[in-house]
Order: structure tokens, then C-alpha cells, then sequence
């Protein structure tokens, strides 16, 4: 499977689903985004359980702002949804395929039960007295 761009409209709907997403943000201009980019395309054509997203950072500012990418490329990898991690910075193959493992390695349960903790101790600090 290759890539597909992502834009405002479509980021939700690609991370609705089950499975694993990662999402690559980049730019035209970026030396170290145009690098990776072979390395991003070739696992996409190994991976085709997995969505391989692109996100051009310079047509999606908006978006990019409120996720706060600051730096490029960011790749982010999703898992059912949850965002599971977030790295700035051009991977090689060989780190680009631990992280895929990691990714499928995960317990869900378990990273689901945190994100549940973690939003009902911000609901409580967020409450009023």
C-alpha cells in the first residue's frame, strides 16, 4: 500500500478506525522530510496491514499548529485511535521497523485503561471546588 495525504477533513476519519496509522509530517523544502521519504514509501510497501499517512505541513499550517508540530519530519503512530508516539526527526529503516514491532506489541487494554486514568485525573483537577 502507498501513502495517502491527509489533510484537516480527513485526519479524523483516518484515525476513527482500528489498526495502526502512522502519520508523517513534512514539507517541500525539508532536506531531512525528502530523506526519509524513500525509507516512509518503502514500509509502506512492506506493511499493507498498516495506513501510512503524510501530512505536508506547508498546506495543512492550521493543523499542524494545533498539534503542535514544531519541527519536521514528525512521525506520529496511532493504534486504535491513540496516539502511541510521536518523534521528531527522520528515522532510518531499521528504527522505522522497531517501532512498527513496538506498535503491534502493544497491550491496548492496558494503554487504554492509562488514557482513561490520565483523563479522569485532568477532569478532576479541572473541576470546580
Amino acid at each position: 500500500m502507498s501513502t495517502v495525504e491527509l489533510t484537516a477533513q480527513t485526519l479524523d476519519d483516518t484515525l476513527d478506525g482500528t489498526g495502526i496509522t502512522l502519520i508523517d509530517w513534512w514539507a517541500e523544502w525539508c532536506g531531512p522530510c525528502k530523506q526519509f521519504a524513500p525509507v516512509y514509501e518503502e514500509a509502506s510497501e512492506r506493511y499493507d496491514d498498516i495506513t501510512f499517512a503524510k501530512i505536508d505541513t506547508e498546506a495543512e499550517q492550521q493543523l499542524s499548529a494545533a498539534v503542535g508540530i514544531s519541527s519536521i519530519p514528525t512521525l506520529m503512530a496511532f493504534r486504535d485511535g491513540v496516539m502511541v508516539f510521536q518523534q521528531a526527526g527522520a528515522l532510518p529503516g531499521k528504527a522505522l521497523d522497531e517501532l512498527i514491532t513496538a506498535v503491534r506489541d502493544l497491550d491496548m487494554d492496558e494503554v487504554h485503561a492509562k488514557v482513561a486514568a490520565q483523563q479522569a485525573a485532568e477532569a478532576d483537577t479541572s473541576a470546580p471546588e
